[in-house]
């Protein structure tokens, strides 16, 4: 469930997207292709906190519903917490969102590296007498075709190729499915029952999943039947709660604990639906990155003042720097298990859980709300902690 730049997808909504397509657009992600992995970290019972998360998840989209509900003033996600805990706060969660969204674009560079070197992995690029192969010349390739996009102000296009990632959310799993049941794989591996030693990166990618709430007051403000909005969200955590959850269980059946960090890099590429499932992992990133780091360059546009020229030097700056990102920490599922445990549990569940204290007054009152809101937010803090923890010590240990 990845974020997509507000603006962006309200444009969306105004040509006609509905609210229920809007919300899968920003669900729909790479998230999906980590679920197999995840639940190989963990064990089947691992899945027990995947829809306890879930359901965590979709109560914390009530609670932004609720304190937009508060008051009318809120049109985006840090005017909530402008509203709950003033100018620091708003500060706060624009850093939490921009670092998410960098580290998020970022992982869409390792995706399209490594699934494009399983396709072509003989390619070799020549530079200067320095030959770059494998995973980091994808990279460089992936950049240079997104770096056009990420010059253009009216991303309104883009927002309808990022729209895919609907289209991919059936596609893969059907795709890997087809793989399974008669492309030879087979659905035999038993898998193990539980796996305490990976359980943080199993909680931390499943996080990573159910993390498009600073999204929600847009989708929200942008609806003609706001009352509507609890049921559109039932609705979505359903759809893709189902679609991650079965991609997660085919793709453990298939290849057991062995199963990469994405998916698709254990299919077979001799396969016409292997191929369909990676070319489908490719087209939306492609698309996404510029709407990724939109947010990040008009943060910064409107801090610094610049204009055009400068403008797009700052966005191939940030480019480059992701790119070295990608080519220094090429571990996705490492990666995404340090954003999922802490930026997607923070930014969507214990910021919304806090704001809503703050700002429906619950703080104040020794209630029932109080205990299951509070007792969120301390129980998700611990998580938080030991995941962020883990990713982070995973990571030093592959240097």
């Amino acid at each position: 469930m990845n974020s997509m730049n507000w603006r962006e997808l309200k444009k969306l909504l105004n040509k006609g997207l509905d609210t229920v397509q809007a919300n899968e657009v920003i669900f729909s992600g790479v998230g999906i292709l980590s679920t197999p992995y995840a639940l190989a970290s963990g064990g089947w019972l691992s899945l027990i906190f995947f829809f306890i998360i879930a359901v965590i998840g979709y109560y914390a989209g009530v609670l932004v519903k609720r304190c937009m509900e508060k008051d009318q003033t809120i049109l985006s996600f840090d005017d909530i917490a402008g509203r709950a805990f003033g100018n620091k706060g708003r500060i706060w969660i624009n850093i939490i969102m921009c670092l998410e969204l960098y580290l998020v674009a970022t992982g869409f560079l390792i995706v399209e590296g490594d699934n494009l070197h399983k396709l072509f992995p003989k390619v070799n690029i020549e530079v200067g007498g320095l030959s770059i192969n494998g995973t980091k010349s994808f990279v460089l390739i992936s950049a240079l075709i997104i770096l056009p996009t990420v010059w253009l102000d009216d991303l309104s296009v883009l927002s309808y190729i990022s729209g895919t990632g609907v289209l991919a959310s059936f596609i893969i799993p059907i795709s890997i499915f087809w793989v399974g049941a008669f492309d030879g794989i087979g659905f035999h591996e038993k898998g193990e029952l539980i796996k305490w030693s990976g359980m943080p990166t199993a909680v931390s990618l499943y996080s990573f999943c159910y993390c498009a709430h600073p999204v929600f007051p847009t989708i929200y403000t942008s609806m003609k039947k706001k009352h509507q909005f609890s049921i559109v969200l039932v609705i979505c955590f359903i759809l893709c709660t189902f679609t991650y959850a079965s991609t997660a269980i085919q793709g453990y059946l298939m290849f057991g604990s062995e199963v990469q960090s994405q998916i698709t890099l254990d299919l077979p590429t001799t396969k016409i639906s292997s191929k369909i499932a990676i070319y489908t992992t490719l087209i939306s990133p492609i698309a996404k990155y510029a709407l990724m780091v939109k947010p990040i360059l008009d943060t910064a546009r409107t801090k610094f003042q610049y204009k055009k020229p400068l403008s797009m030097i700052t966005s191939t700056a940030l480019l480059i720097s992701s790119v070295i990102v990608a080519l220094s920490l090429p571990f996705f599922g490492d990666l995404m298990s340090l954003v999922g445990a802490f930026f997607s549990l923070t930014g969507s569940i214990i910021i919304p859980c806090l704001c809503y204290l703050k700002i429906s007054g619950t703080y104040k009152r020794f209630t029932f709300e109080f205990v299951i809101v509070g007792g969120i937010i301390v129980i998700v803090a611990m998580v938080v902690i030991l995941c962020t923890y883990t990713a982070i010590s995973k990571i030093i240990r592959h240097f």
